[in-house]
């Protein structure tokens, strides 16, 4: 019998495909990766055994998703489309790997997931996999023809879960598809696919609304090592944290309870496909404000607009499933490079889904009070910029005459 390692998360489609699996002749190993979802793990491990997976493994991913992953994508301040934080994105790549290890401790020539056909995650999981073993066997239900004759949709899922006694929190009411980690938690599906619909209340789990969030300022100072948070703290109550995994909950706390780190948007999708998610990512957004803060002081201009350029595909790779890339290692190896001196201190005022960079201080500060003040000369002769701008404008005088010129001719 072949052994499959199934990334299980206890949801519908990944319980369903169990059950399935094991109908198709496979001995299913569920892997359940713990990377800071709001999940009861101990009931998915029992879930998992009842259905008939023969093994079930739980593993804490949560430190090593903050010092790996999470903080690394910030040092680059990596966006997808100038917006998305990459939160599912950013998770894909730990927990194959988690899996992969897995199915070599286990002797596994298969690895399975139930990511559908139309979506990212089967593309981020599926690279992640061929990159870390290229022997191994991916088994895809959403996009092998027997799987897809017998399950149409979420309906027929639900279905076949009522027949075979599987407990499932979907319901024919509530569609929702959602994916939780320490870093967001994200909202697609059902009633959200209609872009111009309004989400309600109800659907944010994650932060309180801003209109709803306490009328107060919560005061942080977020410090920083070579790009990375070190250590923050509440300066309204003294609150401190200094390893990684209690700094990023700490911040996602205050910013759930602000209302910080809502993104309601329509995405390209690596597939070709458009589609509506809602995010919530509230210690992040508060940690890439932060940390674009102090790149403002320590980071000199030409390696920040080199930077800039390498953040974008940086962030396109994340999103698209390649974090285990040749091209990866070159991009983290320039964005390391780049955060050797962005050390220091930003202040920030928290309050009703705002965050507000206040000051920053810094020992690698490249900014000279001096050099920019209005009141004092400093080294910096203005009578100089005279010169700069007349040979900055040749290049604009020469176009302006060649436009002059074609528009009398054309006369």
């Amino acid at each position: 019998m072949s052994k499959v390692i199934l990334a299980y998360s206890g949801g519908l489609d990944t319980s369903i495909i169990l059950k399935w699996l094991i109908e198709e002749g496979y001995d299913v190993v569920a892997f359940i990766a713990d990377v800071g979802q709001d999940d009861d793990f101990e009931a998915a491990r029992k879930k998992a055994l009842a259905i008939g997976a023969s093994k079930v493994y739980l593993e804490d991913l949560k430190e090593k998703f903050v010092t790996d992953y999470i903080f690394p994508a910030f040092k680059a301040n990596a966006l997808y489309e100038g917006r998305y934080l990459l939160g599912t994105a950013i998770a894909r790549p730990i927990i194959a790997k988690a899996q992969i290890e897995i199915a070599a401790r286990e002797g596994a020539g298969y690895v399975s997931h139930g990511a559908t056909g139309k979506g990212n995650d089967q593309v981020r999981f599926e690279l992640s996999y061929y990159a870390l073993n290229p022997e191994i066997k991916v088994l895809a239900p959403w996009k092998m023809k027997s799987f897809l004759e017998r399950f149409k949709g979420r309906t027929d899922l639900i279905n076949y879960a009522e027949e075979h006694g599987i407990e499932i929190k979907s319901t024919r009411g509530k569609p929702y598809s959602e994916d939780d980690n320490l870093l967001h938690i994200s909202h697609e599906a059902g009633v959200l696919e209609d872009p111009a619909y309004e989400a309600t209340e109800d659907i944010y789990t994650r932060t309180v609304s801003p209109e709803n969030a306490p009328d107060r300022v919560t005061r942080l100072a977020i410090t920083f090592k070579d790009g990375i948070s070190i250590r923050v703290e509440n300066r309204d109550d003294g609150t401190i944290h200094e390893t990684p995994l209690a700094l990023f909950q700490y911040l996602d706390k205050v910013g759930s309870e602000n209302g910080v780190g809502r993104l309601d948007m329509v995405e390209n999708r690596f597939v070709g496909i458009k589609s509506r998610g809602i995010y919530e990512t509230p210690g992040g957004t508060i940690l890439h404000s932060a940390h674009k803060d102090i790149e403002g002081i320590a980071m000199d201009r030409e390696v920040m607009e080199l930077r800039n350029m390498l953040s974008a595909k940086f962030s396109e790779l994340i999103y698209n499933g390649f974090w285990f890339s040749p091209e990866m290692d070159f991009l983290m190896s320039a964005i390391d490079k780049s955060q050797e001196w962005i050390d220091g201190t930003v202040f920030l005022k928290i309050y009703k889904g705002n965050v507000y960079p206040t000051g920053r201080e810094s020992t690698s500060s490249l900014y000279d009070k001096d050099l920019s003040s209005m009141d004092i000369e400093g080294g910096f002769n203005p009578q100089d910029s005279e010169g700069f701008i007349k040979i900055h404008g040749i290049r604009l005088k020469a176009h302006r005459a060649i436009v002059k010129h074609k528009e009398e001719v054309s006369r």
